[in-house]
This record gives structure tokens, C-alpha cells and sequence, in this order.
């Protein structure tokens, strides 16, 4: 993990107090502890953004085959770098 950095942002007078409010419930220690997780939380939606569009695109593909072993090592292959 790298060291942190600071970075100023702007926020409306509303948007400063609903930070506010989530660091006094008690679950944030501080605004940085909750951008932090709102961040965290953006970058699991786009990941699982991605691997819908991917499983989306499967079924879109057409019917399964059954993988034959020319597959699993064509697979095995490609996950180790090598030319598929």
C-alpha cells in the first residue's frame, strides 16, 4: 500500500454535513475513512459492471460446447503468459 496523499475537494454545505453525520454515527473515524470506502465501493461496482457485460456477452454467444482438453490447455496457456 502506498503512502497517502492529500487531496482537497469542494463540497456544497449539504453534502459537507451528510459527511458529517456518517463520521458521527460512529462507522467512518473520519471523512478520509469514509471517501476511502465510497471509492472502494465504486470500484467493485465497475468491476462487477465488467464481469456482467462479460457474462452477458457469453450467453449472448450462442449455445455451450463441451471444454475439451485442447481448451483447458489453450486456457492453461494463456493464463501462463504463453502464446494461445
Amino acid at each position: 500500500m502506498s503512502s497517502p496523499t492529500t487531496m482537497n475537494i469542494a463540497l456544497t454545505d449539504t453534502l459537507r454535513a451528510w459527511v458529517a453525520q456518517r463520521v458521527g454515527s460512529g462507522v467512518y473515524g473520519n471523512a478520509s475513512e469514509y471517501v476511502r470506502d465510497l471509492i472502494r465501493k465504486d470500484q467493485e461496482a465497475l468491476r462487477r459492471q465488467g464481469l456482467r457485460a462479460l457474462l452477458e456477452q457469453g450467453v449472448a454467444s450462442g449455445p455451450a460446447e463441451p471444454f475439451t482438453a485442447a481448451d483447458w490447455d489453450e486456457l492453461d496457456a494463456v493464463a501462463n503468459g504463453e502464446p494461445a
